[in-house]
């Protein structure tokens, strides 16, 4: 199991490169991904749990809601929508525009702040 300050090492580092402004969308948005993904994983590392894969995101949080107690439902959910919504118009495609990239940047906002009241 990673342990809390693995998970927040590892959110920092990919989030400190997701910001770089010198290369691409396309890459920073998986860097914010990983980084969510991560920070996710620390506050779950908090409770002695392991969520180990991203697809594991809802049925691991929503098995484990005192993680995140009433605001459970909306990190998933967020997450989700990161991960299903807006990462494939980056990753796979080039239907994107800079409004996506914006989304996704004030989606990652609202869980890091969610997460870091957690840990």
């Amino acid at each position: 199991m990673g342990t809390l300050n693995n998970h927040k090492d590892l959110y920092l580092n990919f989030k400190n490169d997701a910001e770089n402004t010198s290369i691409s969308k396309q890459s920073r948005v998986e860097l914010f991904f990983l980084s969510i993904f991560h920070l996710i994983e620390a506050c779950a590392a908090r409770y002695r749990t392991h969520i180990n894969k991203h697809q594991m995101v809802r049925k691991i949080l929503e098995k484990n809601t005192e993680i995140f107690e009433k605001q459970t439902e909306f990190v998933w959910k967020s997450f989700q929508t990161i991960e299903t919504r807006l990462r494939p118009k980056f990753s796979y495609g080039f239907s994107w525009t800079d409004e996506d990239f914006k989304e996704l940047r004030d989606i990652y906002k609202k869980i890091e702040k969610i997460c870091l009241g957690v840990i």
